[in-house]
């Protein structure tokens, strides 16, 4: 791997346990302005005092975001887009490039690429061209691999997880985001097929707080190295406290219990 690469990684996963807790922000073009994602800069600001690793935006959110104040926190830009009232709104077309990334600061790349679509074929094509470009760049590539398609009954099930993840390692991402399984033996098979780290979505609001922890708990005893997950963290209630319970669970390898009484439950 070059220098470069490495370099930036080391600023978005912790070098010493390779663990990430990576809170995305790129919701307001799928689904509009939601609840959490107002004022950027106190949304960033928030993330960075309860000690997340990186957060992840759209390109134009940047100047939105920047503090010039505060706790550092990696930047991931996400080069991939489609809005909810699109009737093909799984296929995400690129809407920014690496050296467009590389311009705004940022410390990794995303792309976002659901497997299954009709446009299958053009969002891998996508990736093969952000990846080499990447490897070009020495700029870290996040690939966020979901399955949704006519042909896809559970998306959450095991052998299409571990498909979206195989897929998304076998065309050179350096962090490979999917959904959990639901257990810990199907997810600690996941992550054995990869060898870049693995990192769970947090899919839309859980019920519960105890939810989220437990799932992230558990996704990290089967291997998982950390999260990617934007409203169970920036909509919720407490927010700040929120985010130390999930560094005391990925970084100190803390219990559900104690994550909870972090967040003031």
């Amino acid at each position: 791997m070059y220098f470069g690469k490495q370099i930036r990684l080391e600023r978005i996963i912790n070098r010493n346990n390779g663990r990430t807790i990576i809170v995305p922000m790129d919701h307001g073009v799928s689904m509009g302005a939601v609840p959490g994602l107002m004022d950027m800069k106190e949304t960033v600001n928030d993330m960075a005092q309860g000690g997340a690793d990186a957060v992840l935006m759209h390109k134009g959110l940047i100047r939105c975001s920047y503090r010039r104040a505060g706790s550092d926190i990696g930047l991931i830009v996400h080069l991939s887009a489609s809005t909810d009232l699109s009737p093909q709104c799984n296929y995400k077309a690129l809407v920014s490039s690496v050296e467009e990334g590389i311009r705004h600061g940022a410390d990794c790349v995303s792309i976002h690429v659901n497997l299954g679509d009709p446009n299958e074929e053009k969002m891998l094509a996508d990736f093969g061209r952000v990846a080499e470009a990447c490897d070009n760049w020495g700029m870290p590539l996040l690939a966020m691999m979901y399955g949704r398609g006519p042909k896809i009954k559970n998306s959450y099930a095991p052998e299409v997880v571990a498909h979206c993840a195989r897929v998304g390692v076998e065309l050179g991402a350096d962090i490979v985001k999917v959904s959990y399984t639901g257990d810990m033996s199907s997810f600690a098979d996941v992550v054995a097929s990869c060898c870049v780290p693995v990192v769970i979505a947090g899919g839309p609001r859980m019920e519960s707080t105890r939810d989220v922890l437990n799932m992230v708990h558990d996704s990290l005893k089967a291997g998982g190295s950390g999260l990617s997950m934007g409203r169970n963290v920036f909509a919720h209630p407490r927010r700040v406290q929120m985010v130390r319970a999930l560094r005391a669970l990925v970084h100190e390898d803390a219990d559900v219990e104690t994550a909870l009484k972090i967040v003031g439950e």
